[in-house]
């Protein structure tokens, strides 16, 4: 049996990208929402984890780059594992972060290359913004932060609607 270098396995095994938000509400549980001017939907702060990255430090490098802002990340509501679809090739773990709440967006700077607004959103209101993947990944959040639980999910293409 020919020996398999370490390049030759690594190069071989599925790949996956990762990706970090923020659950950050305002006193009376609006959600807080971006508008990425390179999606159609709204989304919660966040983005991919880099390479030489934690997911959690990676939320937090995010909120200050796309808000200005330097929250603590609080504790993992949960990770969302979606498949590839879309103009995504590859499988994406999601973690997501408990960030708080923040008293109004006063201090938030929007990050203008990336971003085209920002607001904070009741539930209700959320569920018209985002496709129904995301609806399910609020619904859980909210609950494990409510709860004090955590949520694992799976699925997020229109194939994994219900």
């Amino acid at each position: 049996m020919a020996e398999v270098t370490s390049d030759e396995f690594f190069a071989r095994i599925n790949k996956t990208l990762a990706s970090a938000g923020a659950l950050i509400t305002d006193p009376q549980g609006r959600v807080l929402l971006v508008k990425p001017n390179y999606r159609d939907h709204w989304l919660w702060p966040g983005g991919h984890v880099e390479e030489d990255e934690t997911p959690d430090e990676a939320c937090g490098r995010e909120l200050t780059e796309e808000l200005g802002v330097a929250l603590p990340v609080g504790r993992l509501l949960g990770v969302h594992w979606v498949p590839p679809f879309g103009d995504r090739p590859l499988p994406m773990v999601h973690f997501l972060f408990d960030c708080g709440e923040l008293p109004g967006p006063g201090d938030l700077v929007l990050q203008e290359e990336e971003l085209d607004a920002y607001g904070f959103f009741a539930e209700d209101e959320v569920r018209t913004l985002v496709p129904a993947y995301l609806v399910r990944r609020l619904r859980a959040a909210l609950a494990a932060r409510r709860d004090g639980t955590s949520f694992y999910l799976t699925g997020g293409s229109p194939d994994y609607l219900t």
